[in-house]
């Protein structure tokens, strides 16, 4: 399963009742952050699932809502004891971004390692899960990441059994390894059911619609998209800052066929995001607004 927290929910600035955007996202005992705005280290104590566990970091974009809080998570990090490395992946200009940054944050108990990703779309993995990292339209170089945890394949005991093998030997080939039972070779495939289904996250904000939203969210258990304006009165604004409004996410997501919708990413000068909820369901009712401090479980379906 995955555990999800939208730590920040704002855009541009912080406020009082919001921070900026960043995603806590645990699988298992390790973690990883979707974007690092300011006080990203604050809101990471006040939910209590740690810092040490961090280790992975995907940017989105450079603008400072999305990075500024990175000096102080890495002295959080470090303040936890963490040795082992924390990678960091990102559009054009992470190294330059990342250096000057750590100028205020030079000596850290763990390397960090950096991945400066071309613009174009890029599969790596990171936690276990199979990530996609696909270009945005901000007016400067910026992500959007899908992330897909698999799930394996149940193994069946009654057929082990059939086949005469031995029950510590079931573990290997649980973890995808032969065994041999009275010089027969047992194949994995022989005592495994049939592929099972994964879980999906897709995660876009600071874009104007692009295709490879949908294409890359095709059938997510959960979209996090922007909701920088709430409607058509904005959108002067959405189009000259390359953002967008609630009924541009909600189209994405029922194109995408995605079981859920969750909107981020909130102006300033938007105070009760939840009052506009009505313009994105009636386009897509499976929407909510995301709140700082929102926790979610992605859970495999049941088969």
């Amino acid at each position: 399963m995955l555990d999800l927290c939208t730590l920040g929910t704002g855009g541009t600035i912080p406020l009082a009742t919001r921070a900026l955007s960043s995603l806590y996202v645990r699988v298992g005992s390790e973690a990883m952050l979707i974007d690092c705005g300011e006080a990203t280290q604050i809101q990471i104590q006040k939910l209590g699932w740690g810092f040490k566990c961090i280790s992975t970091l995907l940017l989105t974009h450079f603008h400072a809502d999305h990075v500024s809080g990175l000096p102080g998570l890495l002295l959080s990090i470090a303040k936890s004891h963490r040795t082992e490395p924390l990678h960091i992946w990102g559009p054009p200009g992470l190294t330059v971004v990342v250096t000057c940054l750590r100028v205020i944050a030079p000596q850290l108990t763990f390397p960090v390692v950096l991945h400066e990703l071309p613009e174009e779309r890029q599969q790596f993995s990171a936690l276990g899960m199979d990530i996609t990292a696909f270009p945005l339209n901000h007016g400067i170089p910026c992500f959007g990441y899908s992330l897909r945890l698999g799930r394996q394949r149940a193994f069946l005991p009654e057929r082990a059994e059939a086949l005469g093998v031995p029950k510590r030997s079931w573990g290997l080939l649980q973890h995808g390894e032969s065994v041999t039972v009275d010089g027969r070779t047992i194949a994995p495939e022989e005592v495994l059911g049939p592929a099972r289904r994964g879980l999906h996250l897709l995660y876009a904000t600071d874009t104007r619609p692009v295709p490879a939203i949908a294409e890359e969210g095709r059938g997510a258990d959960l979209m996090i998209l922007e909701g920088m304006y709430p409607n058509e009165e904005k959108m002067d604004k959405a189009l000259k800052n390359r953002h967008m409004i609630f009924a541009e996410s909600a189209a994405i997501a029922r194109d995408a066929g995605a079981k859920r919708l969750l909107l981020t990413h909130f102006s300033t000068s938007l105070e009760e995001p939840e009052a506009f909820l009505p313009v994105a369901r009636a386009i897509f009712p499976e929407t909510d607004c995301a709140a700082d401090g929102m926790v979610l479980t992605l859970r495999y379906p049941a088969e």
